[in-house]
């Protein structure tokens, strides 16, 4: 059990003075292990909003390098880091930030093969990727191990978060019991608003806090769907 030392203390003071969280709910936080599949537009901002709030080990899963036309939302990156891998350089940037943090990388793609060995490290999955193959295989395995997984998605001016298989809640499966098959598109080629990510990847990583801490309520069994071009939110029982 590791214990919030005397820098966390004051690093984590705002915290702290939250009744629902506290010293136990910071220690919680501190002794969590999360696993982030893509550290792209959804990624950037979960990882460090994670990072921030003292998460004590993030995984990262992604074989990527940075391309100039991520830097329009992924805020992890900048233009001087083009073509260099982005696992390498989450790490140093969360480091960076909460020098306390274990970060384990996982420069690969993820598959049927390694999914399942990597999974079993953490408490919590995160899903971060953009096509509906992987979000099944993570589905497939986060069921398999009963662990707890945090998702979301973004498109246009519309995204989706959830968590699945949280206390007996429902699984992925259950929202997509066929999967739909990904269309073939260059990455330019799909719209986005930049700011999307970054609003979608931080109410994931809220959903993550409250599933560590037990604050809150956990968006479990349903399905939130908003769209920034209307500010239209929407909650959907699954």
């Amino acid at each position: 059990m590791r214990k919030l030392s005397n820098e966390d203390s004051s690093r984590f003071a705002r915290h702290l003075s939250l009744a629902e969280i506290g010293k136990k709910g910071q220690e919680k936080l501190k002794n969590a292990r999360v696993l982030v599949i893509g550290a792209g537009g959804l990624g950037s901002p979960l990882l460090i909003y994670l990072a921030a709030a003292g998460i004590g080990t993030i995984g990262i899963v992604d074989d990527d390098v940075v391309s100039l036309s991520n830097l329009q939302r992924q805020i992890l990156y900048t233009t001087a880091e083009v073509g260099l891998k982005k696992v390498t350089l989450a790490s140093q940037k969360l480091s960076a930030l909460y020098p306390e943090i274990e970060i384990q990388l996982f420069d690969l793609r993820l598959n049927e093969e390694n999914a399942e060995e990597i999974f079993k490290k953490y408490d919590v999955i995160a899903d971060c990727t953009d096509n509906y193959k992987t979000r099944a295989l993570i589905g497939k395995f986060a069921t398999k191990l009963g662990k707890p997984l945090a998702f979301a998605s973004v498109l246009n001016y519309e995204g989706q978060v959830s968590v699945f298989n949280y206390q007996g809640g429902p699984a992925f499966n259950d929202l997509y019991p066929n999967i739909p098959k990904d269309g073939i598109y260059k990455e330019n080629e799909i719209g986005l608003l930049g700011v999307l990510p970054g609003i979608t990847g931080t109410l994931q990583a809220n959903e993550i806090i409250k599933i560590i801490t037990g604050y809150g309520e956990v968006i479990s069994g349903k399905l939130l769907v908003f769209n920034i071009q209307e500010n239209r939110f929407n909650l959907f029982k699954i």
